[in-house]
Formats: structure tokens, sequence, C-alpha cells
């Protein structure tokens, strides 16, 4: 005796699992957050670079809180880091996430500047290279 299956109705879709029509709902849901990840090179504990680490720092926990990831890398302890780079100045801040990746030059003093050059305020143009 053979057994027939029944077909699918054309144009009805199975029914979800829970779980998935959970994981749907809370795509739909969702706010895209954008996650920064940034790398600052210095040299050792001069005053530029002193200003540059407390510039970024406050700046990233006003603007960025819990959305970013910094590394700061002292070129004098880790010199290939900086040659790999090609890191020519310090203090140097590179936005290597999200793209396009920016770097930045000088004590980012200047807030406004980094911002758009975090593409935090106006939109910037297609600069690469934003000296602070």
């Amino acid at each position: 005796m053979a057994i027939k299956k029944k077909a699918a109705k054309p144009g009805k879709r199975p029914e979800p699992s829970s779980s998935t029509a959970e994981f749907e709902q809370l795509l739909k849901n969702a706010v895209a957050v954008e996650h920064y990840q940034l790398r600052l090179f210095v040299t050792g504990s001069s005053v530029r670079s002193t200003q540059a680490i407390e510039n970024i720092r406050s700046l990233c926990e006003e603007y960025l809180h819990g959305r970013y990831d910094l590394e700061v890398v002292d070129i004098y302890q880790q010199p290939g880091e900086a040659a790999d780079r090609q890191i020519i100045a310090a203090p140097t801040l590179i936005k290597e996430l999200p793209i396009p990746p920016k770097r930045l030059i000088g004590n980012l003093a200047d807030r406004d500047k980094v911002l758009v050059g975090l593409n935090l305020g106006k939109k910037s143009t297609a600069t690469k290279w934003v000296k602070i």
C-alpha cells in the first residue's frame, strides 16, 4: 500500500516555529547600531599623548557609550605596530570600523573636527586624513 503525501497548497507557507517567529520579530524591531573600532597611537606619556587619550575617551563616552573599542598603542613600546600601520606622526587615531577607515592626527582637542572625522557630526566628504 502506497502512502500519499498531502500536497502543500500553492502560495501558503508553513507556520514558523515560535523561536523563528520571535527572532524575525526581533529583527524587525532592531535598530542598526554601529560599533566603532578605534586605535590611538601615542608616544609614551608625553603631554600631547595624554591629552589625546583624555580627549578621545571623553568623546567616546559621551557619543559612543557602549558602542566602541579603543586600543591605545604606545609606539615606543610597539614600534612594529606603528610601522605596520604606517604611522608617521603621533598622536594618530585610526577609525577602523565602521568603514570607511579614517586617520585623525593631533591631540584631538577640536571636538567638532573629531566628530566629523568619526562621522558622528555633519556628513563629511571622502577625506581620509583630518589634521587636528
